[in-house]
């Protein structure tokens, strides 16, 4: 298996290199906004340890992750009243990957509502906004 690369974009978040919009944090994770949201309110879960995916992550390293994915997929539901919420998750470049490290996608749904084609930069304000929300329904 390759292995982690340091310089990989959520890495250079943790440090504080680049900024985030940070939604919450514990002691083993991070919910960030994504800066090209698909939906509105979408969020990124990751941890905090080096780990490229679900591949070489420890039962430990998924079981905090998860934990948090479930956490903010409850908040986003009630702050964007969304009928659903779908989880991404991919592993290798294979498998749909394209940062190296360890990363749930967290998405409000609605009925009849079509997720946004990936790869468009989002409205900076607008997703101030919608972390403000999720901030609020996490209490």
């Amino acid at each position: 298996m390759t292995e982690y690369d340091p310089e990989n974009v959520f890495a250079k978040i943790l440090r504080g290199e680049i900024p985030s919009s940070r939604v919450y944090e514990d002691d083993e994770t991070v919910a960030l906004m994504d800066i090209m949201p698909r939906t509105d309110g979408h969020v990124l879960v990751i941890p905090k340890s080096p780990c490229r995916n679900m591949l070489d992550a420890s039962s430990v390293e998924l079981a905090a992750v998860i934990a948090t994915v479930q956490k903010i997929a409850q908040a986003m539901k009630v702050a964007f009243e969304a009928d659903g919420v779908t989880v991404q998750q991919f592993n290798e470049a294979a498998g749909g990957q394209e940062v190296f490290h360890l990363h749930f996608h967290v998405l409000p749904r609605y009925e009849g509502v079509s997720m946004r084609p990936p790869g468009k930069m989002g409205d900076f304000d607008l997703i101030a906004k919608h972390a403000d929300k999720i901030r609020a329904a996490l209490g």
